[in-house]
């Protein structure tokens, strides 16, 4: 592995790890008054972030690229969180700077990564020659 996806996949990992954290810590010790159950706030704040934590930690690349479907609504959690609610706006702050992390280290990481392996998508001119090829020969 490069040293450049290393990173990336570091900065994914760490970031992942700090926003399971951050978001338990929010939602059950940093918020006072709690508008919704333990059992809500688990399995709609934690649980889609436990769901791909075992592909990033194995360092698969397709699971860093969906899980930046996962962190999108963190993200924009937070930016709700940090414009509407100012008691808490400070901890949206926080948790808008590990999507962040998070999102360019799964990317990063899912692009060059994948790419290390051959798992790139391939061109349309090449999909179109290989199917051309396959009509012609099919026709003779």
């Amino acid at each position: 592995m490069a040293p450049d996806t290393r990173f990336f996949r570091y900065l994914a990992l760490i970031s992942h790890t700090g926003l399971i954290v951050w978001i338990t810590l929010w939602q059950f010790t940093f918020t006072k008054a709690h508008t919704y159950s333990p059992l809500f706030i688990a399995l709609f704040y934690i649980l889609p972030l436990l769901l791909p934590y075992w592909g990033v930690l194995k360092g698969k690349p397709y699971t860093h690229a969906w899980a930046n479907f996962v962190v999108l609504f963190y993200l924009i959690h937070g930016c709700t969180v940090a414009y509407a609610v100012p008691d808490e706006r400070w901890y949206a702050v926080v948790e808008i700077i590990l999507c962040t992390g998070m999102f360019v280290g799964c990317s990063a990481f899912a692009r060059k990564r994948g790419r290390e392996l051959g798992l790139g998508l391939k061109k349309l001119k090449e999909e179109m020659q290989e199917e051309k090829a396959r009509f012609e020969q099919t026709k003779q």
